[in-house]
């Protein structure tokens, strides 16, 4: 038998390949890269790299929340972006969403992310003791 769920939220953007916005495996949670996808409309948002980094923010989010956790409960964060010049404005956007003691993290700058994204994050959330 597996204790294995998968997570979903209509307030995160579906998936838009062949995975889940988050995988449940005991008392933690691994969440799969968002991109800075409307929900509601499945593109991407307007505007420059900050409002990109909000929503990609706010997609995690959503889903920490339907997996009965929040931001403040990853302990691992991967940042994707396709410009490292980006890096100082991706973390004052990442103070609005997180407190300290913040996740440990990755950043790694790509050549390329799916629909033309200039960000992508992803992690690992753990629930209770």
């Amino acid at each position: 038998m597996s204790n294995k769920a998968v997570i979903h939220t209509e307030k995160a953007p579906a998936a838009i390949g062949p995975y889940s916005q988050a995988i449940k495996a005991g008392n933690t949670i691994y969440l799969s890269g968002q991109i800075p996808l409307d929900p509601q409309t499945m593109e991407l948002v307007e505007g420059d790299i900050a409002a990109q980094a909000r929503q990609v923010f706010t997609n995690l989010s959503a889903v920490c929340e339907e997996a009965s956790g929040s931001l403040q409960d990853i302990v691992k964060l991967n940042l994707y972006l396709t410009d490292l010049g980006d890096f100082a404005i991706v973390n004052q956007v990442m103070e609005e969403f997180f407190q300290a003691p913040y996740p440990a993290r990755a950043a790694v700058g790509v050549k390329a992310l799916p629909k033309g994204s200039q960000f992508e994050a992803e992690g690992v959330m753990v629930l209770g003791d």
